[in-house]
């Protein structure tokens, strides 16, 4: 009868130990491209043009109630290419609307689009972002509270758009008065284009984004990147996921410390078990730290 037990208790625990690793191995497995692509596209409330292109447009999502509420911009990723529009982040986008704020999840023209890659693409993120001094005109937005999401080519995308006060004016990307945001939070961005251009990140998108390589473009890359116009003067918080196989987390700790080294207000945070994508899909573990950053820049005082 012992015998029994003690095989029947040892069969238990092995059983046990099978579940657990069985169950922490698919917890710690990582979104895939095709995973996110597939996730649902909740509607906005009202889908509004910046520009004549049909490219150049926002979604535009209300919290309840009619008082003034901080705003979002939320910049999609997806190597800057035509194959990857806003839907697939839109769901983050929906998710902090239901938190209080109010988002605007901006589309534009991307490598294979027409007027796409420099500078149509860093032009049209500039009109849309300004374009919220219109949309406060007959919306309830809070324009002393904005900050900028973006997510992989996105987090570029929102750290530039803090860096377009530091442009100089013979720039063509040069803009006499943008619209001041409090703050950025960047989910595995891609901060230096020339670095992502050297090591190929994306497959090589940069250097189609920027229509050439570095030492042929030096000063289109300068006022390209965020690294290269540094200091933002807003802070930033950086969130890349450990096991992030897309875009290197390399790149997130050498922006930060030269930021740091320049003056600036930025974390960088590292969100275990997490890849590429666990950061804008709201429910997965990741997203309770993507959610606390907005708020803190959000909510903190001038």
């Amino acid at each position: 009868m012992r015998a029994w037990l003690a095989e029947a208790l040892a069969k238990a625990a092995i059983l046990a130990f099978l579940v657990l690793y069985i169950s922490r191995s698919v917890m710690s497995q990582e979104l895939s491209t095709a995973d996110v692509l597939k996730l649902p596209v909740p509607k906005a409330d009202q889908r509004i043009p910046y520009g004549t292109d049909g490219l150049q447009f926002g979604d535009l999502r209300l919290p309840s109630g009619a008082t003034p509420a901080p705003v979002v911009v939320v910049i999609h990723g997806g190597c800057w290419l035509s194959a990857f529009n806003l839907d697939h982040i839109s769901s983050l986008s929906a998710a902090l609307t239901r938190s209080g704020a109010v988002t605007w999840t901006i589309e534009y023209r991307r490598v294979g689009n027409a007027g796409g890659g420099w500078p149509g693409t860093f032009e049209d993120i500039s009109h849309a972002v300004d374009h919220l001094r219109t949309l406060a005109s007959s919306h309830p937005l809070d324009l002393d509270r904005v900050v900028v999401l973006g997510h992989s080519a996105g987090g570029h995308l929102a750290l530039w758009v803090a860096a377009r006060s530091r442009l100089p004016k013979e720039s063509p990307l040069y803009v006499r008065e943008p619209l001041r945001v409090r703050g950025v939070v960047a989910l595995a961005p891609i901060p230096d284009l020339k670095r992502a251009a050297l090591e190929n990140v994306c497959d090589g998108a940069a250097i189609e984004l920027m229509g050439g390589a570095p030492e042929k473009l030096a000063t289109r890359y300068d006022q390209a990147s965020p690294a290269s116009l540094l200091p933002l003067g807003v802070p930033v918080r950086v969130l890349h996921g450990k096991i992030d196989r897309l875009v290197p987390v390399e790149l997130s700790f050498a922006y930060a410390a030269a930021a740091r080294a320049k003056g600036d207000d930025v974390t960088l945070t590292l969100i275990p078990e997490a890849g590429h994508f666990e950061p804008i899909v709201p429910t997965t573990k990741a997203w309770p730290s993507v959610e606390a950053a907005v708020w803190e820049l959000l909510k903190r005082p001038r």
